[in-house]
């Protein structure tokens, strides 16, 4: 269970966010700058909340009142960017491995074997970033992120930068990350098609506040508004 109570100030923009999301696949929903990526760098340790409580499975990750904030190499998150965010001088099996690596995990071949295997990516271990297409990149983004053996998978916007093509491509592998990999995901987005085909629970964000949650039925009567 991921509980977030938080208020963050940025500027001439205000958010203030309160919802809870239980394991599976949670989504948070909105227009572009409505405050997803915040929320998502606040939960991450990347940006440090005003006021506010972040905790996962009851362990407190920030709480303002308690002087309590978790660095990020210490709250078990693993974080996919938009961009994938790959180092360009090693090759794919490095890259997934520095996953591992940075969370301080053993290695584990069981471990690598499975998740190259979910993500369809054997074929590329010997390759370097700048020679894969864009969803295979993303691919390996996941790849390196559930290396790390997270306890929740943040997804930030993970097909913004793919054509039509590569999203096709590479969301039957996500859909199956949800089904197959037992770690609960926040799948952030301001597409409802993406949404309604990964999420369980949406959390819609409405300039910097929540306005709704639940199914991804409220996403039928807000798409006019948000898409």
């Amino acid at each position: 269970m991921l509980r977030v109570d938080v208020d963050k100030q940025l500027g001439a923009f205000s958010l203030s966010a309160k919802f809870e999301i239980a394991h599976g696949a949670g989504a948070l929903f909105g227009s572009s700058g409505s405050g997803k990526t915040t929320v998502v760098n606040m939960v991450a340790g990347l940006l440090r909340p005003d006021r506010g409580r972040i905790e996962i499975d009851g362990d407190v990750l920030f709480d303002s009142e308690a002087r309590i904030d978790q660095p990020p190499h210490r709250r078990g998150i693993g974080y996919v960017f938009q961009e994938g965010r790959l180092f360009p001088h090693m090759n794919v099996r490095a890259n997934l491995d520095y996953g591992r690596w940075m969370s301080g995990r053993k290695r584990h071949k069981a471990v690598f074997e499975r998740v190259v295997e979910l993500l369809g990516i054997g074929h590329l271990l010997a390759r370097r970033p700048g020679g894969l297409s864009g969803g295979e990149r993303q691919r390996i983004a996941i790849g390196r992120a559930l290396l790390m053996q997270p306890r929740l998978l943040l997804l930030d916007e993970p097909l913004a930068s793919l054509d039509s093509d590569r999203k096709a491509e590479i969301f039957p592998y996500l859909e199956r990350l949800r089904d197959e990999a037992g770690v609960p995901m926040i799948y952030v987005s301001h597409s409802p098609e993406e949404i309604r085909r990964i999420a369980t629970v949406v959390v819609l964000l409405d300039n910097g506040r929540v306005a709704r949650i639940g199914g991804t039925e409220i996403l039928g009567a807000s798409h006019s508004e948000f898409a």
